[in-house]
């Protein structure tokens, strides 16, 4: 790929993303517009921006990459990340919006009575932000490196900068647009040029090489990966998906719970239709850039694919169009998860002010920069999947009970999530430890499966030994959070 060409497309994501987020400003003045857009944001608009944020380094260009690898042990991915919505649809999404919280922590305290219960949750809700930002920064690093040729580092400090300044100029309000725009960029991106591409292999065809045939060869055949693997992978991804701090602070961001169910709705269908096109990728991947599995580049596949299919111009114009997206992912999600963890920093010890607010945000992608430079994956989809482990075995237990389960404590919460995170975190360090030797322990590489039910029991069965400790003001909170806005009004 032409470097120049390369240079033309980040700049014009990052630029237009630094002008909407200036233009946000002008209309984010109060405490609300930078934590939840005043609640104010309708269905289409927010289902845009969640598929924005959504869409990290791990669904552009990840999915694609395990595809390559994997086969069709791979397709648990986007149906994983996608059914987690029907969860949260079914579950969450209403009753968390009408819990009136700006953040997961103050939807914690308000349903526990408990500062502890919040001191826990700000302090999970932040480590799992970190976790999920640091893959989108190796995105960008193997994104910059591929299409500018500049080292991996500029690509990590880029997107900080960029996330930067339009989350501090405008909050969530500004991001609102931003990740709205960056969704349609995404798919853009990914659907022109596997629609030139189709139209280029069936008329002219293109040659496959052997290990291209061999890969060919082998797309329907059933993949190598145990049951167990498969089902606590897709725990993890439904699951995991009920507890992410990005995704849940956009249902604070509608103006009623019907709403956010709508919203919910839409993000199904949004999340459906792109999905086709990683998968295609990945598909076309096995056949045409079979190298990259073997030289640990299959990340890649996404930004390489179209060069391989077309040559001179054309596969500059349209690899500089994948660029785009793929940063546009990168940019789209590292600011909802830098949203999302300003609005806890900044209650917790800058008194939740606006200044508070900016001062949080860069605190916020700092330190997930610094991990980012010191660590090197490119497993993007892989690493996602342990963080989407840890929230489903710490965050989403308090959700799903503190939302449907009257006898929840506030000590049984802090166990449960303190199990969870002990297990699940344990087990992810343990399996990096071990290196490829990990594979010989599929229950370390893969804990979801155990560490889930183990939170939700813990969480249980302290509350029951705690049952004393039960709020007063349960049943009130439990109809505010199960009472349509409508007969609330009336009453």
């Amino acid at each position: 790929m032409n470097p120049v060409v390369g240079y033309v497309a980040l700049a014009l994501v990052s630029l237009s993303t630094v002008l909407i987020g200036i233009y946000g400003l002008r209309i984010s003045r109060t405490t609300g517009d930078f934590y939840v857009a005043s609640r104010t944001v309708r269905p289409w608009w927010n289902a845009s921006a969640i598929g924005g944020e959504y869409l990290s380094a791990a669904s552009f260009l990840g999915v694609a990459g395990l595809i390559l690898i994997s086969g069709v042990d791979a397709l648990w991915f986007p149906i994983g990340y996608t059914a987690g919505y029907l969860m949260l649809l079914l579950f969450v999404a209403a009753p968390l919006r009408r819990s009136g919280a700006y953040t997961i922590p103050d939807f914690a305290e308000a349903r526990l009575e408990s500062l502890m219960v919040r001191r826990v949750t700000s302090l999970l809700v932040v480590v799992v932000g970190w976790l999920y930002i640091v893959p989108q920064l190796h995105g960008a690093a193997l994104t910059v490196q591929i299409t500018t040729g500049l080292p991996p580092w500029v690509g990590a400090v880029a997107v900080v900068v960029v996330v930067c300044l339009s989350v501090v100029t405008g909050g969530m309000r500004s991001i609102t647009f931003v990740q709205a725009f960056q969704y349609w960029l995404k798919l853009t991106a990914l659907a022109v040029p596997i629609v030139f591409i189709l139209l280029r292999l069936s008329a002219t065809g293109s040659p496959i090489t052997d290990a291209g045939a061999v890969f060919a060869a082998d797309l329907n055949i059933v993949g190598d990966a145990s049951l167990y693997r498969n089902i606590s992978l897709v725990i993890a991804l439904l699951f995991g998906t009920l507890g992410l701090p990005h995704v849940l602070v956009r249902f604070y961001t509608n103006p009623d719970g019907a709403s956010a169910r709508r919203t919910t709705l839409i993000v199904l269908g949004l999340l459906s239709v792109f999905y086709l096109f990683p998968t295609m990728y990945g598909i076309l991947g096995r056949i045409y850039t079979p190298d990259l599995a073997a030289d640990g580049a299959a990340d890649a596949t996404v930004l390489l694919l179209p060069s391989r299919i077309f040559e001179g111009t054309a596969g500059d114009l349209l690899s500089a169009l994948v660029t785009a997206g793929a940063f546009a992912a990168f940019l789209s999600t590292t600011s909802g998860l830098v949203v999302s963890l300003a609005g806890v920093v900044s209650q917790e010890f800058f008194q939740g002010s606006v200044r508070g607010f900016r001062r949080a945000a860069v605190i916020s992608a700092l330190i997930p920069l610094l991990l980012a430079l010191a660590t090197n994956t490119l497993a993007l989809a892989g690493s996602v999947s342990m963080v989407f482990a840890f929230t489903a075995s710490t965050i989403c237990p308090l959700l799903l009970l503190g939302i449907w389960w009257r006898g929840l404590t506030d000590v049984g919460a802090v166990a449960g999530m303190l199990a969870g995170a002990g297990l699940c975190g344990g087990s992810i360090l343990a399996a990096a430890a071990l290196g490829p030797e990990s594979a010989r322990y599929e229950w370390l590489e893969q804990p979801a499966l155990w560490t889930v039910p183990s939170a939700f029991a813990v969480t249980i069965l302290v509350s029951r030994l705690t049952a004393h400790r039960t709020p007063g003001s349960v049943s009130r909170v439990l109809a505010r959070l199960h009472t349509p806005e409508p007969v609330q009004r009336s009453t």
